[in-house]
Parts: structure tokens; C-alpha cells; sequence
């Protein structure tokens, strides 16, 4: 899967725009916070995907 994609954001986003996307994502799907089913594994996905985009933005 594509992390752009999973952050929301086209492939042209900047390094700041990754890190605005993941920290609103995470907090959207964070365990503590979202009880619906799926939600736990959504935030591992971002969780991953941000991570590589943080990598990446180095």
C-alpha cells in the first residue's frame, strides 16, 4: 500500500504535510480513542506508514 495514500495526501506533499497527516491520523485511529472495530489495525497501518515517511523525509 501506497503510505501517501494511507496519510491522505497525493505524492507531491511535503515532508511537513506527512508529519500534519500522520499526527492527525494517528490520533483519529488511536486505540485509547476510537473504539469501532478495525480501528486498532488502521492505527498500525498509519502508525507503519508514518514512520516510513519519516525515514523517508531524511
Amino acid at each position: 500500500m501506497d503510505y501517501y495514500r494511507t496519510l491522505g495526501l497525493s505524492r507531491g506533499a511535503s515532508g511537513e504535510d506527512v508529519r500534519r497527516a500522520y499526527r492527525r491520523q494517528a490520533l483519529r485511529f488511536h486505540p485509547d480513542k476510537n473504539k469501532e472495530p478495525g480501528a486498532e489495525e488502521r492505527f498500525k497501518e498509519v502508525a507503519e506508514y508514518g514512520e516510513e515517511g519519516e525515514r523517508r523525509r531524511r
